[in-house]
C-alpha cells in the first residue's frame, strides 16, 4: 500500500475522506493542504505525512492511480502552483 494512504488509514480517515483529500488536491493543492490539517491526524504522523509528500511527490500520482482518479488534473495543478 502506499506510504500516504496507509498513514491516513492507521488514523481512521475514511475512504470517503481520502478520495475528498485527492480529489481536492487535483483541483486546487492549496485547499488540500488546509483539509489535511482537519482530520484529526497527530502533529508528528502529520509532519511524516508532509515529508512524505515533500520528498517523493511520485508517491502522489501513485495514491491517485490506486484511488482511480484522474492524474492529468493533478499534473494541471502542479503546473499551475509553478505559475
Amino acid at each position: 500500500m502506499n506510504p500516504i494512504l496507509a498513514i491516513l488509514k492507521e488514523h481512521n480517515v475514511s475512504d470517503a475522506q481520502i478520495k475528498d483529500l485527492f480529489q481536492t488536491l487535483t483541483e486546487n493543492p492549496m485547499a488540500a493542504m488546509a483539509t489535511i490539517g482537519q482530520l484529526g491526524i497527530p502533529p508528528e504522523k502529520l509532519q511524516q505525512l508532509m515529508g512524505l509528500v515533500m520528498q517523493k511527490p511520485a508517491l502522489i500520482k501513485e495514491a491517485v492511480v490506486e484511488l482511480g482518479l484522474d492524474f492529468s488534473k493533478v499534473a494541471a495543478a502542479k503546473a499551475q502552483l509553478q505559475k
